[in-house]
């Protein structure tokens, strides 16, 4: 359910945007990708640990009772059994070498996308003149 909202947000702000923007953001989004991972490999570093998400499914009882009819103006109250998923955050352990690693590589592979990205980006400019 939540995927069909956002997908429709992005729909709807993607129509907002200007044809130079979408093309843009079209040949940045790996560029943003790898920024996103690397922010999240710099601050394991400066922590010392990672976070993983972890889904846990709980029991909840609901509030279930029907509408008011009128053959029924006050039926009884009811309570439903349903369950809940929450996304949480865990704390584990990581080997900081790997992860120093796998950041300079995102940093190596960063600074190619950059240099790619510039040449589509003044391409998308050319093509789409604001």
């Amino acid at each position: 359910m939540k995927r069909i909202l956002v997908a429709g947000l992005m729909v709807a702000l993607a129509g907002c945007s200007t044809p130079q923007d979408r093309c843009i953001g079209s040949v940045t989004r790996d560029l943003r990708v790898v920024d996103r991972l690397i922010a999240e490999a710099e601050g394991n570093l400066a922590r010392g640990y990672a976070y993983e998400t972890v889904v846990v499914r709980q029991p909840t009882f609901i509030d279930c009772t029907p509408e008011p009819t009128v053959a029924d103006p006050d039926p009884a109250r009811q309570q439903c059994l349903v369950t809940e998923e929450r996304a949480m955050s865990s704390p584990v352990a990581i080997d900081l070498n790997a992860e120093a690693a796998k950041l300079a590589s995102l940093k190596a592979k960063r600074a190619e996308q950059a240099t790619t990205a510039t040449a589509a980006v003044a391409a998308c400019r050319q093509q789409y003149p604001e």
